[in-house]
């Protein structure tokens, strides 16, 4: 049985960025053979990011990366379950290897990301933690004759990329601000899916028609309101966050620029979040023992 030392296992440590006990246990298992005892340590973090894998991760943060140039930016949403672990230095750093991954391979396909290296380190990761760590998504823009900008809210829970034709990095940033607090759907109201309007006017409708208004005055009343959100929703329509007396559009005009595309993330939109009775687990818990 060869003798496992205190610096052998600060170097497998170093290599995997596991925990002692089981960075010795492993070099233990694998008779102080280095390799071996990483392939042991592999294959455990892949089975306990196996078994993790459907607890749900609605907490994380968000990265950018932008070209030294302004002509592409990356943003990337990672998970994690608890909003403790989200401030793990750890998984902070996990999320800007992934950024730096992505641009890199100019990829924003999850998976083929995945299938590499950074896959690995994902389940190092979850096994370092304890908690499930899934890569949400992936987004690229790119600028011609323009810039692309981020902005990322302080917490980095919230943020946006733009891509501008014309105007300059300050101004993309100042729109990507205004994206990351404004929500708009779509640069303009034409961009909105068909589908998406009539939806919407057909709610509109339903709402008017207990007016008791005539059917002519119904649909203006509809059309209005129709109207209204498209200009809600509509980037170029929206009042400017820092100026609400001029609208985006016009200060894009202003500065001879037009947004060709935005794209904006919140850390766990959509995510239906688990809500546990903590008193309950507990119980259960206690009864198990029992």
């Amino acid at each position: 049985m060869a003798t496992v030392t205190a610096a052998m296992v600060k170097e497998l440590r170093e290599h995997t960025g596991l925990g002692m006990l089981e960075c010795k246990n492993a070099l233990v298992e694998a008779d102080g053979d280095m390799a071996k005892a990483e392939d042991i340590l592999r294959k455990k973090s892949a089975a306990k990011a196996a078994k993790k894998a459907d607890r749900t991760a609605s907490e994380g943060l968000l990265g950018v990366k932008l070209a030294p140039d302004g002509t592409r930016g990356v943003m990337v949403e990672v998970n994690i379950e608890t909003d403790f672990a989200q401030k793990d230095a750890t998984f902070g750093a996990f999320v800007e290897t992934v950024v730096n991954a992505a641009y890199d391979a100019h990829e924003t396909d999850v998976a083929k990301l995945l299938a590499g290296p950074l896959g690995a380190e994902r389940e190092r990761l979850v096994q370092s933690i304890g908690e499930n760590v899934t890569v949400r998504r992936v987004t690229a823009l790119e600028a011609s004759g323009g810039c692309v900008a981020a902005y990322l809210h302080n917490d980095k829970r919230k943020g946006a990329l733009v891509a501008l034709k014309g105007g300059d990095a300050d101004l993309a940033r100042e729109i990507a601000m205004h994206v990351t607090a404004s929500s708009p759907l779509v640069v303009e109201g034409k961009d909105l899916p068909a589908a998406t309007v009539e939806k919407e006017r057909e709610i509109f409708r339903a709402q008017a028609a207990d007016s008791g208004k005539s059917a002519d005055i119904v649909e203006k009343m509809v059309e209005g309101r129709v109207r209204k959100y498209l200009a809600e929703v509509s980037l170029v329509d929206q009042a400017f966050v820092k100026n609400p007396d001029e609208r985006v559009g016009q200060m894009l005009k202003k500065r001879n620029a037009a947004c060709t595309g935005f794209v904006r993330f919140e850390v766990g939109e959509g995510i239906a979040k688990d809500t546990k009775d903590f008193a309950a687990e507990v119980a259960a818990q206690v009864k198990g023992r029992t």
